[in-house]
Formats: structure tokens, C-alpha cells, sequence
């Protein structure tokens, strides 16, 4: 479930006006996420788009996903030093 839910999440992002590249803030992401939901009619419409960028330009879809993955687990996973600390 947890892996389905990241994934989902990454899509959305991927989906999002955010830039790749940017850092933004959890808040930024979760807001990010919830629009792009919204506008593609639900997550499902966001692994739509995503599937159809790797279709149309699969060189930048690559590196997007990579961003999108990487800001959706700094911001939903815990940290291994946070986790072992609890």
C-alpha cells in the first residue's frame, strides 16, 4: 500500500506545474499533488498524463520522474536517522 501510494503521488507531481529540478516545501508538494488530482480527474488521469509524456517525450519524461520520486519520498518517507531515533 505504502509503494501505491507513493507512486500515485509521484504521478500527480510528475502532472504538476512545479519545475524540475526545484526543491519545493512539503506544503508546496501536498498542494501541488491535491491540484493536479483535481485537474486530471483523479489520479488515475495523472498516471494518463505521465504515460503519455513518456510517449511524447520520453527523454524528459525520465528525468521529470526521477525529480518527482525523489521530492515525493524526502517528503513522505521518514528518514532512516529519524526512524532508529524514535
Amino acid at each position: 500500500m505504502r509503494s501505491q501510494m507513493l507512486a500515485a503521488r509521484a504521478a500527480a507531481l510528475f502532472a504538476s506545474d512545479l519545475p524540475s529540478g526545484s526543491r519545493p516545501s512539503a506544503a508546496v508538494v501536498e498542494s501541488a499533488i491535491a491540484v493536479s488530482v483535481r485537474r486530471c480527474g483523479g489520479t488515475r488521469g495523472c498516471v494518463a498524463a505521465l504515460a503519455a509524456a513518456y510517449g511524447d517525450y520520453p527523454e524528459t519524461a525520465v528525468v521529470r520522474m526521477r525529480w518527482a520520486r525523489s521530492v515525493v519520498q524526502s517528503v513522505y518517507e521518514p528518514s532512516p536517522a529519524l526512524v532508529l531515533a524514535a
